[in-house]
């Protein structure tokens, strides 16, 4: 007995041209635009991560499905708007992937890691002028949509290729320092709001840099540390609810202690 033939990108693409069917597809699919959907992508790139994140190959491989699901919807909608196809996305990836690795596909070669970077960074500066874009700064080509940590990351890079950064993480250390003691400072003199915004992003400027110079992908740390305090919280819960009691009910320093206690138990035993 044959299995039935595995389904191809051809079936998902007919799939999501039912579904956008004006007559019989499905109502919420039909009024859908880009605009409603680009949350559900962000929201499906995220899901990919923290698969990743759980090292859960099973859920890996649905999650990057929704992910496909992402990109085919929003080349369906393009396409009955008159704009592109799915093929048309293919093809343009292809061509770039091709166009942006000249050692690979082409005769051009690299002495390092660093040469091929230089390289890369000169092709995408080549494409912009090509588009017409007249952005001749070093910081040119970081999208504007990105989250605020990721363009900070991306903004120190940049500058950092023109020599523009510290030699190593101690400067970075003090830097943080003194970036905290300001924000000490204008909690001490009761400064505003604009004034306690501008300090407080000074701070995690600086610990976006300093994971960068840690070679940490700060996005990593941060969900870790997520996972870290969701982890403890909730043991928490369960050691008030295990008394008969509830965390709402206890003073700070009683679930002070509770935290503490939750710290504990994820040590690992000594051996008796």
């Amino acid at each position: 007995m044959t299995s039935p033939p595995r389904p191809s990108i051809d079936d998902l693409l007919a799939i999501m041209a039912r579904l956008r069917d004006r007559e019989h597809g499905c109502p919420w699919d039909i009024e859908q635009d880009f605009d409603t959907i680009a949350p559900y992508t962000i929201e499906e790139a995220y899901e990919v991560v923290d698969a990743i994140d759980r090292k859960d190959m099973h859920d890996l491989r649905d999650e990057l499905g929704d992910l496909l699901l992402q990109v085919v919807f929003h080349a369906r909608m393009a396409e009955e708007g008159g704009h592109f196809a799915f093929a048309d996305v293919v093809a343009a990836i292809c061509d770039k992937m091709v166009r942006r690795h000249p050692h690979v596909f082409g005769d051009a070669s690299f002495d390092s890691v660093a040469a091929q970077t230089a390289a890369w960074e000169a092709i995408k500066a080549d494409e912009r002028s090509a588009k017409g874009a007249v952005d001749a700064s070093a910081l040119a080509g970081i999208p504007r949509g990105l989250p605020e940590w990721q363009r900070a990351l991306k903004l120190q890079k940049k500058a950092a290729r023109v020599g523009f950064d510290w030699p190593d993480v101690t400067p970075v250390l003090a830097k943080l320092s003194e970036e905290i003691e300001e924000v000490r400072a204008e909690f001490a003199k009761g400064s505003d709001h604009a004034r306690l915004t501008d300090e407080i992003g000074d701070v995690l400027f600086v610990c976006v840099n300093l994971a960068r110079h840690a070679k940490i992908d700060f996005s990593q740390a941060l969900r870790h540390a997520n996972a870290k305090f969701e982890r403890r919280f909730r043991a928490m819960e369960t050691l008030a609810a295990n008394a008969g009691e509830t965390l709402a009910g206890k003073s700070l320093t009683e679930q002070d202690a509770l935290w503490d206690e939750a710290k504990m138990q994820e040590r690992p035993q000594d051996p008796a």
